[in-house]
């Protein structure tokens, strides 16, 4: 039987596609701020969400233990209890699902030997990845349950940029498999995509920083932070020293986000005409294309979400964008790599 083939790579493709899933639905529980609505962890019975009103009444009664309730939500019913448990209910059942699709096709293609050793190492390395991941997730909630009504930021940055990491890997096995041949390419433009890789992965981080410490509904102008004003003081002063202000201060994390998304624009222009002169097939020219597109788009979204006060589903559209864009460059580095 021939290794690494059609069907390696429609797995491969249909992991990618529910880590996006997943990533939609992740955005949609963060921004109704529905993360901490379930307080317990079963991996298993978890699974099933309450059947009746004893078990609704249940998991209600464990929801008003902790200190999103108490300080934020105490004028919660029932009724608006469901809603947010839902859409936790179901980006935790996605995980699981996709824990499970990504375990038993593999287990298949190992034992029917459809898989080569690099193949089979790169995808128990994406396994592991997609372990770390749900485990992220965890620890990201429990950050909730203990004093304050809100996860940490900088645990949401790790559990978001995992799954985006996490996507980029396994995308980029698929691209191993669908594109076989390697030759050398122009070492010095592939460090220069790798780079811009390397920025657009630290903007979202920062996009998470934002989404975190809800630092999207402050200084809701465009371009300048507050009327004539590019960068507002409250970035440089509200935090005891810069480094603090820039990683944990609204108006300084928004203030990097802010900077750094023309940077991103930036490097991805120079990217875009530097590799005019590298274009030798048409996915190389399309890869381009697409990362033009998409960084232009992902901007005018970012500037949309900002000045309209993060409506959710534009919010959610951003973080799509970014994900997009993570993919395009992805596929840039792959088609100029190999």
């Amino acid at each position: 039987m021939k290794k690494d083939n059609k069907k390696v790579i429609y797995w491969l493709l249909t992991g990618c596609v529910l880590i996006f899933v997943m990533v939609i639905v992740g955005g949609i529980t963060r921004l109704t701020h529905s993360g901490l609505s379930i307080s317990n962890y079963k991996l298993i019975s978890g699974t099933i969400p309450p059947m009746n009103d004893v078990e609704w009444q249940e998991a209600f009664n464990l929801y008003k233990q902790y200190p999103e309730y108490q300080k934020l939500n105490t004028h919660f019913s029932i009724e608006e209890f469901k809603d947010i448990y839902f859409w936790e209910w179901i980006h935790r059942v996605i995980g699981r699902f996709i824990g499970l699709v990504f375990f038993f096709p593999f287990l298949y293609f190992l034992i029917t030997k459809q898989l080569t050793k690099p193949t089979i190492k790169k995808s128990i390395g994406l396994m592991i990845l997609g372990g770390f991941q749900g485990f992220l997730g965890w620890y990201m909630v429990k950050s909730g349950l203990i004093d304050r009504p809100d996860v940490s930021h900088y645990r949401l940055a790790m559990h978001l940029t995992t799954a985006f990491i996490t996507f980029a890997a396994t995308f980029w096995v698929a691209l191993d498999l669908m594109f076989p041949f390697t030759e050398i390419r122009n070492t010095r433009f592939k460090r220069l995509i790798q780079a811009g890789l390397l920025v657009l992965i630290i903007q979202i981080i920062y996009g998470a920083f934002v989404a975190g410490l809800d630092a999207g509904w402050i200084h809701n102008h465009w371009p300048m932070m507050s009327e004539g004003k590019f960068i507002h003081e409250s970035a440089y002063i509200e935090r005891d020293t810069l480094f603090a202000n820039f990683t944990e201060g609204k108006s300084g994390v928004q203030f990097v986000h802010r900077t750094l998304a023309y940077i991103v624009v930036i490097f991805i222009l120079f990217i875009y005409f530097k590799g005019q002169k590298y274009i030798n097939s048409h996915y190389q020219k399309k890869a381009l294309n697409l990362l033009l597109g998409l960084v232009f788009l992902q901007f005018v979204l970012g500037v949309f979400t900002l000045i309209l006060q993060v409506p959710v589903w534009l919010g959610v559209v951003h973080q799509v964008g970014a994900f997009l864009l993570l993919s395009a460059m992805t596929f840039t580095l792959h088609r100029f790599s190999k």
